[in-house]
């Protein structure tokens, strides 16, 4: 199976060149870390960056530069700076070519939840609601699995929705999927080692394994 740095690395290989690309919480703001230095590729960070970089090394940090999870990042040159305003008006206008999420369950129809789990706190909202109404391209980077061991891909939806029909395309622990528009998850790669029955057991939405499935290639 994939660790989350594989998934990471993964999803990095689907950035094209030029590309403006905003990354979420958790896993996605990896990604960050595995984009070649050859590619011309401009992070957005939704609390105000243009033009993130990878993570600091120890030592390095700056508290005063941090992405929207309030973890510690760097700018590369030439990056800009300005308020949430503008930000979102960005994304609202849909100058942002690929938005990276997690998430917490997504359908077959390609439904997100990733924002509350009932009776939870929340600390606010944040940018999710906007970036799936707003972006052409959305990749989501989960566990296939939550920590009892269900399927986070599903039939529908079980928790308050973010977005309908917006996602594009799932990396996992156990493989690669596109959401098809007509609905259902295709299987497109499997981590190494990882089975396509291990992979039907792990998923409650419909899944469809056409010929034979390319393990991950990292």
């Amino acid at each position: 199976m994939l660790d989350k740095t594989g998934i990471a690395k993964r999803i990095a290989k689907e950035i094209k060149d030029g590309y403006y690309v905003n990354l979420g919480i958790g896993i996605p703001t990896l990604v960050a870390n595995y984009i070649p230095e050859t590619m011309d590729v401009v992070l957005q960070s939704e609390n105000g960056l243009l033009g993130m970089g990878p993570f600091p090394f120890e030592g390095e940090e700056d508290p005063d530069v941090i992405n929207a999870g309030k973890q510690t990042i760097t700018m590369l040159p030439g990056s800009a700076i300005f308020d949430s305003a503008m930000s979102f008006g960005m994304i609202r206008a849909k100058k942002v070519n690929l938005t990276i999420l997690g998430a917490m369950e997504v359908s077959e129809n390609g439904d997100i939840a990733n924002w509350k789990i009932p009776g939870k706190m929340v600390k606010g909202m944040g940018g999710a609601m906007d970036l799936v109404a707003s972006a052409e391209n959305i990749i989501v980077a989960m566990q296939h699995v939550n920590k009892a061991g269900e399927s986070k891909l599903l039939p529908k939806c079980t928790l308050p929705l973010t977005g309908v029909h917006c996602v594009k395309k799932i990396v996992t622990e156990l493989g690669v999927f596109d959401v098809l528009p007509e609905g259902g998850f295709k299987l497109l790669e499997r981590a190494p080692g990882v089975s396509v029955e291990e992979i039907k057991n792990a998923t409650a939405g419909k899944l469809i394994v056409e010929g034979e499935i390319p393990e991950i290639v990292i």
